[in-house]
């Protein structure tokens, strides 16, 4: 698609939250492109009044700036400007950071695949390019790793990476079917993000992007958050297997996933404990109870595999919002 016409099929605008950014927002408001018909700076009660600094210094008449009167994390900032774009209209909405991290010339980039009709929701990759990602911190590095894996299991979203990435595009169809009152507020929100997509069945992509890392400080912290996200990530596992394998449908991989955890579980603890006896006695333990730990183990694993495979197999595929291309 050309992105010289995108402008013309939809109205976009952008949502910029701010929280200590002063040094770089004018910056990233200057380097948003003609496409964009509004952009809404979210001061997320921020110490330094980005907001104010904003109205003071900024002569850009799409700018519209909204202050929240207590901090709600990134989300509730988010959240509070996706909310004013669908009350003015906006077609397509997209999250850019305002610290200076996010290119804003890659805005059509993230919009042309929902005007497209290919995706609901586009989201940032900055794995994307292996020799790029050498630019990036090693515990950033590892501890993305280790988040997109958690994140796979608890979206369901088997082909995405980097789930932190907060330069984002949402179509606003689908804003409009977000539960934003059960929406994590605060670093959890992309993430939670793509759990609540999934339980809507929207198509969501990666965009490759460059990790751009020149001396602005990061308030996301890997080592302080790979714990609360396990948990968080745990939970919303639990509720996507709930929601999508036992509340709206059943098949054969709601039958597979209990069965083969039960095997293996009985698999791990009946040869666990013989194989503790049968130290402590200075006794070989039987072949027919090896056997009888070994496959419920087997046979488990496998049971599990057949689930991986169908939920890989399951993930959304056709776009959820009306195709703006073809309505226009």
């Amino acid at each position: 698609m050309n992105f010289n016409n995108v402008t013309k099929i939809a109205r976009i605008g952008v949502v910029i939250p701010c929280f200590k950014v002063c040094d770089h927002i004018l910056d990233v408001i200057n380097k948003i492109g003609p496409e964009v018909s509004s952009i809404y700076v979210v001061d997320d009660c921020c110490p330094d009044a980005s907001g104010n600094f904003v109205e003071k210094n900024c002569k850009d008449e799409r700018v519209r700036v909204i202050r929240n009167s207590e901090n709600q994390g990134v989300g509730g900032a988010v959240i509070i400007g996706y909310q004013a774009a669908i009350s003015e209209g906006i077609d397509i909405i997209v999250k850019v950071d305002g610290d200076g991290q996010m290119d804003p010339n890659l805005i059509p980039v993230f919009v042309a695949p929902i005007v497209a009709g290919e995706a609901d929701y586009t989201k940032g990759n900055r794995f994307f390019d292996l020799e790029e990602i050498q630019a990036m911190p090693k515990v950033r590095l590892l501890g993305n790793a280790a988040l997109s894996f958690m994140t796979k299991l608890s979206s369901g979203y088997w082909d995405l990476f980097d789930p932190t990435n907060g330069y984002t595009a949402i179509h606003g169809d689908v804003v409009q079917r977000l539960p934003f009152n059960k929406i994590s507020r605060r670093y959890f929100f992309e993430t939670d993000m793509l759990f609540r997509l999934n339980t809507l069945r929207a198509l969501v992509v990666d965009i490759p992007m460059n990790a751009k890392y020149a001396g602005e400080v990061s308030n996301l912290k890997i080592k302080k958050i790979v714990g609360e996200f396990f948990i968080k990530n745990i939970r919303n596992f639990g509720k996507r297997i709930f929601y999508n394998y036992y509340l709206r449908d059943m098949s054969l991989a709601s039958i597979e996933l209990p069965l083969g955890l039960l095997m293996m579980s009985f698999g791990i603890m009946f040869g666990g404990y013989h194989w503790i006896d049968s130290v402590q006695r200075e006794l070989t333990t039987p072949v027919g109870t090896v056997m009888l730990a070994a496959i419920p183990l087997i046979l488990g694993l496998q049971f599990i595999l057949a689930f991986l495979a169908y939920d890989i197999a399951s993930m959304p595929r056709r776009i959820l919002h009306s195709n703006i291309s073809k309505t226009n």
